[in-house]
């Protein structure tokens, strides 16, 4: 038998195993000491050994059997488990391994990009935040970055405590989430962070997939010229990096955040843009282990895609369902806070047509939520520090909807729109106990146009609880109006419960270019 301290265990599993004979059961990187097993779940626990050999799974009074296929692969199926433990997972074949202090709770993926990535010790008070980080039911790994067009089966990691030394560099959010789960429910909390920064949405998807749907073949066309003859690559990188400086210039001229300087020429095929490359990579290692839902905080890289992400998005979620076979798990994002300059006057703005990309998987699919964080931006960077209010958003899903706790959870959203008198009143949902102007009494955000499809600032009052009329001085046959429609807007209406309204327009214009 082989039983090894917690500390141990990852070093000599990766050390050891391989130097000993081809019939040792050997475990992924998924199952190692600390590790925290979703309750009420038919948890799956899988595995290599010889082909043939009968492998058993021993925990909590219960003991599971199979016989490996002709691959060597075997997966057992546990039953369901309150929360609990900490408990032993023994595995046994030709050879027997347990790994110890075994917990049984919630477990829940954190991914995205760089705001997901953003670790603790960055956010706001990141410092102490990190003192008080000592809670021993919370347990967190991290999945490294891989970009692979091959379906990887394990990753080099291990499951940690949560101490004040390792919440330090793991996601924030992740963090501040798993933590407020943690103090409401009372039960263990397993986080599981595979978070990449900058990636794009397609990295996260089947290739197969996207191959098989022509919307995406303009995503795929320049892959496959790159992929044919990778030398390209050079030639690409210089042409980005040409339009990068040029572009770097001009923001250093106007004042404006500089962007980051493109990837080097050996990293595009291995990289987080490259379809499937992080669904391989990085998210398949962890499939199929038990998980309550996920939560998400990407988007910023398909700003220049907003109305392909209408589509791609909810493709995403419902192929990482699929795959997983645990039918319609909680999907939960956030959808893109303010960033970049305020304008004087209302236009058209990509990062508003991506945030209302995001508003849409809402209604494409179930158990899915968004957290809206419109006024927790900061102009001049894209990674806001202030971390713990996106997870509390977050959490406020998770807590109402998976725990059926009785609290407020979801931004007011637009619901219809009548013409009244050379005015528009539109009307709300979840608006809890009603709308509220935060900080002055005089509404702001609100653009509304004509026929002519040009806006103007709209003036705005609060009729009842859940109605806002709208009109523009002078118009007197409005057609249209947008809230929050830009960058960086400055809308103040809120619910009273303190969640602000989701940015949102009535018309459907397509703008020039727009993809």
């Amino acid at each position: 038998m082989i039983r090894v301290s917690p500390a141990k265990w990852a070093g000599l599993l990766v050390l050891a195993l391989p130097q000993l004979a081809n019939a040792d059961v050997k475990l992924p990187a998924i199952f190692t000491p600390h590790m925290v097993l979703q309750r009420d779940l038919k948890d799956r626990v899988w595995g290599w050994a010889d082909a043939g050999e009968k492998v058993s799974v021993s925990i909590n009074g219960q003991t599971k059997s199979t016989v490996t296929g002709k691959d060597g692969k075997w997966t057992v199926t546990l039953d369901p488990m309150s929360a609990g433990g900490p408990h032993s997972l023994s595995i046994n074949g030709k050879n027997t391994l347990v790994i110890d202090d075994v917990l049984i709770g919630e477990v829940w993926i954190c991914s995205g990009q760089s705001n997901m990535q953003w670790n603790l010790g960055a956010a706001n008070d990141g410092d102490m935040e990190s003192l008080t980080a000592k809670y021993p039911k919370i347990r967190m790994i991290s999945v490294p970055q891989v970009g692979s067009q091959e379906p990887q089966a394990d990753f080099k990691g291990k499951w940690e405590v949560c101490t004040p030394a390792t919440a330090r560099d793991f996601s924030a959010v992740g963090y501040f989430f798993g933590r407020q789960l943690h103090e409401t429910l009372n039960v263990p909390i397993g986080l599981i962070d595979d978070s990449w920064g900058g990636s794009a949405c397609e990295a996260w998807v089947r290739r197969d997939l996207l191959e098989a749907d022509p919307k995406y073949a303009p995503i795929l066309a320049s892959w496959k010229e790159l992929e044919a003859d990778p030398s390209k690559a050079d030639a690409a990188y210089e042409k980005r990096l040409a339009a990068w400086k040029v572009a770097a210039e001009k923001a250093k001229a106007d004042k404006k955040p500089v962007s980051r300087k493109p990837n080097g020429p050996q990293d595009d095929l291995k990289g987080n843009h490259r379809p499937g490359n992080l669904y391989n990579g990085v998210l398949k290692p962890t499939i199929g282990y038990g998980i309550r839902g996920a939560i998400w905080y990407q988007g910023e890289s398909n700003t220049s895609q907003a109305r392909l992400y209408r589509d791609l998005f909810p493709l995403m979620i419902k192929s990482w369902r699929d795959d997983w076979g645990i039918g319609d798990f909680s999907f939960y994002w956030v959808q893109l806070a303010d960033y970049l300059p305020e304008l004087a006057q209302p236009g058209d703005s990509s990062w508003a047509e991506l945030r209302e990309a995001q508003t849409m998987t809402m209604s494409k699919l179930p158990n899915t939520g968004e957290a809206v964080i419109i006024d927790l931006g900061e102009s001049q960077d894209i990674h806001p520090r202030d971390k713990q209010n996106v997870a509390k958003r977050l959490a406020r899903w998770a807590l109402a909807r998976d725990y059926k706790i009785n609290i407020p959870y979801q931004s007011p959203t637009y619901k219809s729109m009548e013409k009244k008198d050379g005015k528009l009143v539109l009307a709300f949902d979840h608006i809890g106990n009603g709308l509220k102007a935060f900080d002055v009494s005089e509404i702001s955000g609100f653009a509304v146009a004509g026929k002519d499809q040009k806006f103007a600032w709209a003036k705005a009052k609060l009729v009842g609880k859940d109605h806002v009329e709208v009109w523009v001085e002078g118009l007197s046959d409005p057609v249209a109006v947008r809230y929050d429609w830009a960058d960086n807007p400055t809308g103040n209406l809120y619910s009273i419960e303190g969640l602000p309204l989701t940015p949102f327009r009535t018309d459907d214009w397509n703008r020039k270019g727009v993809k």
